[in-house]
């Protein structure tokens, strides 16, 4: 577009321009490592991708708070990633892994950002559904298919934030990394089944606080029910006390839905 020749992207971790977020800046992301938090002790293994620090600490809160969602599709990209290296269920836990421990998985390239055309990032079928109860058609490879398909669960946003936000900022990464996933030739879609409502800002409040401040206030949205025999992973920006995580996990397990694991961009605390 025109206005991107006049004003071009800068890299919202480094401020270098040509691209949202630059090769430099993206090394940051990538190493997949436990989350030990207690509230989330026994409900289902928890993992980040880097601490809530520097540059990765810069990107998300450009994305988040700043309206550069410009940046979705890369995070998206290391989120697509990340999942495919997440250890199945059904396979031994080694324990806790040590920060910077990277566990593989396929390479997705450069990022591939997508702009108000709509060019730039190229699906042979839609992966990405909002009402999520029947998943899309179509044939995953190798352990993805074996396994069943990707249903990419968000943590929900307070409908004031959401608004500031445009919209629900971590759905929108889900379906960013949902569309990442297809290239791979992966089944992936995103069941936004849980809401929130009446929460206050969780900022600044500790584990004790953010419980209470959850609690009945998080809800189940029946008409995102994953299907049956999808791989769950519940999605978030930021794991902090393990509380928003743990309250996810809960209703959706008392809604009769199994959660594999959570995943995060970063890892506060």
């Amino acid at each position: 577009m025109v206005l991107d020749l006049l004003v071009p992207a800068r890299c919202a971790g480094c401020g270098a321009r040509g691209v949202p977020c630059c090769a430099e800046c993206s090394r940051v992301w990538g190493s997949l490592t436990e989350v030990v938090r207690a509230p989330l002790t026994g409900l289902a293994p928890a993992y980040a991708l880097a601490r809530y620090q520097g540059v990765a600490k810069r990107v998300l809160i450009a994305y988040k708070e700043r309206g550069r969602r410009d940046v979705a599709p890369a995070l998206g990209r290391v989120l697509a990633s990340a999942l495919t290296a997440l250890p199945r269920a059904d396979a031994p836990r080694a324990g806790p892994r040590r920060e910077g421990h990277s566990l593989g998985g396929p390479s997705f390239g450069e990022p591939t950002f997508v702009g108000s055309s709509g060019t730039g990032l190229r699906l042979e079928k839609p992966v990405v559904s909002r009402d999520s109860t029947v998943p899309r058609n179509g044939t995953a490879a190798g352990d993805s298919a074996r396994a069943g398909p990707w249903c990419l669960v968000p943590a929900p946003s307070r409908r004031s934030a959401s608004r500031l936000r445009g919209g629900p900022h971590v759905q929108r990464l889900a379906e960013a990394a949902a569309r990442c996933l297809a290239q791979t030739g992966a089944e992936a879609f995103v069941a936004p089944a849980l809401a929130l409502k009446g929460a206050r800002d969780a900022v600044g409040l500790n584990r004790a606080e953010r419980v209470a401040n959850l609690a009945g206030r998080l809800r189940f949205v029946p008409a995102g029910r994953p299907p049956p025999g999808s791989r769950v992973v519940v999605l978030d920006d930021v794991v902090t006390t393990g509380a928003t995580a743990a309250a996810c996990v809960r209703v959706l397990a008392d809604a009769g839905v199994a959660v594999s694991a959570v995943v995060a961009l970063l890892a506060a605390g």
